[in-house]
C-alpha cells in the first residue's frame, strides 16, 4: 500500500439524488481514518402537522411527504388509517390500488436509471450532456416515464399526488376507455423496455461485495409490492406489519439528521435488491429471465446491483402490470361506496416503495381525529447500511484508486440506493410549550 495516499475528501451535497447529503473520507498514509455520510436536512414535521385531522384529511396529507412516492405514502397511509378504523377493503379495491402502486415503480425506476445513474456509466455529469450526445436513449427515456406518469394518472386521477384513491375505495373509478389505451400503451413499450435492458447489460457494475441484512415485505403467493409480512434475511422469518418498530429500532447518530435503523445485524438494506434477494421465485418469469441475463444471481451482495435489480423489477412490473390490466378489462368495474365510520383505534401499515419498505402507523381518538403519527421512511432505514458499505469499502479499494475514482465510486455508491434524503429525516415527538 502506498504511504502517499493522504486524502481529504469532501464531496458536499451530491448531486443527482433527492435531497441534500455530504460524504466526507480521510486517509493518513494509505490508513483510513474516517468514513462518514451526513445527513444535513431539517425536519419535516409531517408527524404534527396531521394531528387533529380526520382519517381521508390524513392520506392526503401524507402523501405530499414526497413528490416521487407520493402513490406509496398514500398507500401506506390507508392501510393504517384503515386498520385503525376497523375497514376491510373490497377485492376490487385492492387490485386497483396494486396497479397504482406498480405504475409508481415503473416511472420511478426509470427516472432513476436513465437520469440520474446512467450519467455516471456514460462520464457526464448530468442527463443534459447526454442528451446532445445520446438524443435518441434520451428520448426514448422520456416516453417510458411519459407513459409511467399516465399510468399513474389512469388510476389514481392525475400523475402527481393522486386524489381517486381514499379510505375504504375510490372516489372515482378509472375510466375503461383510458385504462384500455394505457394497456395498450404499455404493451407497446416493451420493445423500448427491452431496449433499456440491454443498456443496463453493458454497464461496468463496480466489483464490491458486503453480505448484509435484506429486509422487505414477503407473501406467500406474490412477489411483495403492496401487501406481506416484515421478512429480515438473517434469520429467515417474518413478523407482522404491526411489529415494525420491533425492526426499525430507530436510534440517533451526531452527523445525522435522519434517524439510523437496524434489526439483526449492525444494519440493513431495504430497496430493489433486498426484495429481489428475498423474493426472487415470485418475480414474473420474464423477470426471472432478465435477471439472469444481466448477471444477476441471488442472494446477491453487491449494493451498486441495486440498479440491475431495478431494472428486473421494470420487467416484473411492466409484465404483471400487463395482466392485471387486462384482467381488469375482462372483469369491469363495479361501484362501490367509499365510505367509513371515525372511531377511536389504532393501525399500522406497510407497503413498498420503490426505495424499499414504507412504515405508516396513525392513532384516533372517538371523534376519528388523530393523535399521533408515525412514518418511517425506506432511506432512513438504509442510511445506516450506506455508510456501512462505504466504511468498508474505501480501505478495500484505497490501494487501487486514486482519489478522483474513489470519489465518484463513492456518490455512484450513494446513487445506487437511489436515496431520498429530504424524506428521510422525521421527527416523533414535538412538544409546544
Amino acid at each position: 500500500m502506498s504511504d502517499s495516499k493522504t486524502y481529504k475528501i469532501r464531496l458536499e451535497h451530491i448531486t443527482r439524488v433527492e435531497g441534500h447529503g455530504s460524504i466526507l473520507i480521510d486517509t493518513n498514509k494509505g490508513k483510513v481514518e474516517e468514513v462518514r455520510l451526513e445527513i444535513v436536512e431539517a425536519n419535516r414535521f409531517f408527524e404534527n402537522l396531521v394531528k387533529g385531522m380526520q382519517p381521508h384529511e390524513v392520506v392526503q396529507t401524507v402523501s405530499r411527504i414526497c413528490g416521487i412516492c407520493c402513490v406509496g405514502h398514500q398507500l401506506a397511509a390507508l392501510k393504517a388509517v384503515e386498520a385503525a378504523m376497523g375497514v376491510t377493503v373490497s377485492d376490487q379495491t385492492v387490485r386497483l390500488r396494486k396497479m397504482l402502486n406498480e405504475s409508481q415503480f415503473l416511472q420511478s425506476h426509470t427516472l432513476h436509471l436513465y437520469f440520474l445513474a446512467l450519467p455516471d456509466y456514460f462520464g457526464a455529469p448530468s442527463i443534459l450532456p447526454l442528451a446532445q450526445r445520446e438524443p435518441e436513449l434520451v428520448k426514448r427515456a422520456l416516453a417510458l416515464k411519459k407513459m409511467a406518469n399516465d399510468y399513474t394518472a389512469v388510476f389514481g386521477g392525475r400523475a402527481l399526488h393522486p386524489v381517486a384513491n381514499t379510505v375504504n375505495g375510490w372516489r372515482k373509478l378509472p375510466d375503461l376507455a383510458k385504462v384500455e389505451e394505457i394497456h395498450t400503451r404499455l404493451r407497446q413499450s416493451v420493445p423500448e423496455m427491452e431496449m433499456m435492458l440491454e443498456l443496463i447489460k453493458t454497464l461496468p457494475v463496480p466489483e464490491y461485495e458486503r453480505e448484509t441484512e435484506y429486509v422487505s415485505l414477503k407473501h406467500p403467493d406474490e412477489y411483495a409490492l403492496y401487501d406481506g409480512e416484515v421478512y429480515g434475511s438473517a434469520t429467515g422469518t417474518a413478523v407482522p406489519v404491526s411489529d415494525y418498530r420491533q425492526v426499525t429500532n430507530e436510534f440517533t447518530v451526531a452527523h445525522s439528521t435522519s434517524k439510523w435503523s437496524r434489526w439483526h445485524r449492525d444494519s440493513y438494506m431495504v430497496g430493489a435488491l433486498a426484495r429481489v434477494n428475498n423474493n426472487f421465485k415470485q418475480l414474473h418469469p420474464k423477470a426471472q429471465e432478465a435477471a439472469d441475463a444481466l448477471g444477476l444471481k441471488t442472494p446477491c451482495y453487491n449494493p451498486y446491483h441495486n440498479n440491475t435489480a431495478q431494472m428486473v423489477e421494470i420487467v416484473h412490473c411492466t409484465h404483471n402490470s400487463l395482466a392485471m390490466l387486462e384482467d381488469l378489462l375482462n372483469r369491469g368495474l363495479v361501484e362501490e361506496e367509499a365510505s367509513y365510520t371515525p372511531v377511536a383505534g389504532r393501525g399500522c401499515g406497510a407497503t413498498e416503495v420503490p426505495r424499499g419498505i414504507l412504515f405508516h402507523e396513525y392513532g384516533f381518538d372517538g371523534d376519528g381525529r388523530c393523535l399521533d403519527a408515525n412514518a418511517i421512511i425506506p432511506t432512513s432505514q438504509n442510511i445506516n447500511n450506506i455508510e456501512q458499505d462505504m466504511k468498508a469499502f474505501v480501505p478495500a479499494m484505497l490501494p487501487v484508486m486514486g482519489q478522483e475514482e474513489l470519489s465518484l465510486k463513492m456518490e455512484m455508491l450513494l446513487r445506487a440506493y437511489d436515496p431520498c434524503i429530504s424524506c428521510s429525516v422525521h421527527m416523533l415527538d414535538v412538544r409546544f410549550v
